[in-house]
């Protein structure tokens, strides 16, 4: 493979979900257009959440390289004219709101999660879909249900509730603050 030249690097290894897009962002907005970032970090969900990021805003995901626990991500700053700025899904429940639907037979709860992070602390009946593998297994879902969507903290799955109504999901929902301050029920 050749050398990729990096003009700046983040080092987020270590912290998890929301943090290396938070440094990504920060770093990214002291760049020249058409640079590149280098993201380093350990949590497995940050490569579907910077790529995620990338898309929504415009700015070019190049890829990511794996160096034993290590991603590196690599992104391009694009051209002020095509930097688009983020929109949050407009259809947001609470934790506690999230806990009165469950049981309901027109609920469908979508975890968008890594399957180590689901292994350890799930909603019951939750279904765990990965976001990288949301776009492939769209069929799963059933597009008159309401879906809720939830990942750690609600930006995961805000980028997910985004894919789903681009796909003909007219019921989604992202929770806030999701799994990271869930009381409600569990499996492991």
């Amino acid at each position: 493979m050749a050398e990729i030249k990096v003009d700046q690097t983040v080092d987020a290894k270590g912290l998890s979900c929301p943090m290396p897009i938070v440094r990504t962002k920060k770093a990214i907005e002291q760049l020249e257009p058409g640079k590149v970032i280098e993201v380093q970090a350990t949590d497995k969900g940050s490569k579907p959440d910077i790529q995620g990021w990338a898309k929504s805003t415009g700015h070019q995901y190049l890829g990511t390289i794996e160096e034993g626990d290590v991603l590196k991500h690599y992104i391009r700053k694009s051209d002020p004219k095509d930097i688009h700025p983020e929109q949050k899904f407009p259809h947001v429940v609470s934790n506690t709101e999230l806990r009165q639907k469950l049981g309901d037979d027109q609920v469908t709860v979508v975890d968008v999660r890594e399957p180590a992070e689901y292994a350890f602390a799930h909603i019951p009946q939750s279904l765990s879909i990965p976001y990288g593998e949301l776009a492939d297994r769209l069929d799963e879902l059933n597009k008159d249900d309401h879906i809720y969507v939830i990942c750690r903290t609600g930006r995961r799955s805000d980028y997910c509730c985004h894919l789903l109504a681009e796909n003909g999901f007219k019921k989604v929902y992202n929770v806030i603050p999701g799994m990271s301050e869930w009381n409600g029920p569990i499996e492991k």
